[in-house]
């Protein structure tokens, strides 16, 4: 039995080191028994804080039975990989700009889903060359996987207040990426530590308090989900505490102590494109279709369309300060096809006491 343990935990040292070497900031080992899970992640979808979100209230048992997602998984590979990009403007000054256009950092650069899938299948393939064949399924925020819990599991970090991981070396600011394996590895078995403390810095910068208490979080108030998520408009009450966020918000992980330890991303592929990090608020309004389609190719902003962009746009505006630039860029939206984009123009139109006039 010991040589057994003893080879399962060379082989998990192995794993994580080829997994280090392929160029992920970690690599941890979590086991599938996430039971403990079931019971707090149904509530919060019997509560309706997933909004809009009906994928998070299928697939049952799934998302916590690793083996009924994918039969013959014995272990959960779990990998972070940092996404801060080094080129871009600093975070605090866009936000403080209301002329300007605040995108999440995670997505100023190209889309993270197809190149961690890419890259966690070339580890597992890795994996099976060079260290053990194995039957191996891999994820990144792509299926109904506890991405979150799997790497707490796998000693990569906490759970903070604001629901995301934190790690110690690192702060938040990564991607979590999994391959399930039919290899049965070694585990850290000790308990994750929580290292919040008494802070509650997230709960209390979240513009529309959507981190409602420690580690519960209500979507449907979330900018993140407001913007990109949600499909139909923007509830008024939230509007303007969007300010200029038209794509996803950090302000949760802006304020966090710990991510003064965050480190830039070597990856070159999420550094900015099309000065996604600087823009004009009246300039991404300007773009048609067309352009919008272009400029956002192998962008994750691209899922929302460009029905929402403007959508997200006009609120934008709607907040920014009363300018003749500002208002005829509104104006020469109010005959847009969309009733959606039409509605937010003549709220933003108000906010700037315009008449709703060609």
């Amino acid at each position: 039995m010991s040589e057994t343990l003893s080879s399962r935990a060379d082989v998990t040292q192995q794993i994580i080191a080829l997994g280090r070497r392929i160029g992920f900031a970690d690599v941890g080992i979590a086991d599938i028994d996430l039971s403990d899970e079931a019971a707090g992640f149904q509530a919060w979808i019997d509560s309706g804080s997933h909004g809009e979100m009906e994928y998070m209230a299928r697939h049952g048992e799934k998302r916590w039975k690793p083996d009924v997602l994918e039969p013959g998984t014995q272990s959960v590979i779990c990998v972070l990989l940092e996404y801060w990009p080094r080129q871009a403007a600093d975070a605090a000054s866009v936000l403080a700009d209301a002329e300007r256009a605040y995108v999440s950092r995670y997505a100023l650069g190209r889309d993270y889903h197809k190149l961690m899938r890419n890259k966690l299948q070339s580890f597992a393939e890795a994996i099976a060359r060079e260290v053990a064949p194995h039957q191996y399924r891999v994820f990144t925020d792509s299926a109904p996987v506890l991405e979150i819990p799997l790497a707490v599991k796998a000693g990569l970090g906490w759970r903070g207040k604001h629901t995301l991981l934190l790690n110690r070396e690192r702060g938040s600011l990564f991607f979590i990426g999994e391959i399930y394996t039919s290899l049965k590895l070694a585990t850290d078995s000790s308990p994750s530590v929580d290292h919040c403390g008494s802070c509650r810095a997230c709960i209390d910068i979240c513009p529309t308090q959507a981190i409602t208490s420690a580690h519960r979080l209500d979507a449907r108030r979330c900018i993140s989900y407001l913007t990109i998520e949600l499909k139909g408009a923007i509830p008024i009450e939230f509007r303007k505490a969007i300010g200029n966020r038209v794509y996803g918000c950090d302000d949760c992980q802006l304020i966090c102590p710990w991510n003064k330890f965050a480190q830039f991303t070597r990856t070159s592929e999420f550094e900015p494109r099309h000065r996604l990090d600087t823009a004009q608020l009246v300039e991404l309004f300007g773009w048609d279709e067309a352009a919008f389609l272009k400029n956002t190719e192998g962008s994750a902003i691209r899922r929302i369309g460009h029905e929402r962009w403007l959508r997200n746009l006009a609120v934008a505006l709607g907040n920014a300060p009363t300018s003749p630039g500002v208002v005829a860029a509104l104006r020469s939206r109010l005959n847009h096809a969309s009733s959606l984009v039409r509605e937010h123009v003549i709220w933003a139109l108000a906010q700037h006491g315009a008449e709703p006039i060609g």
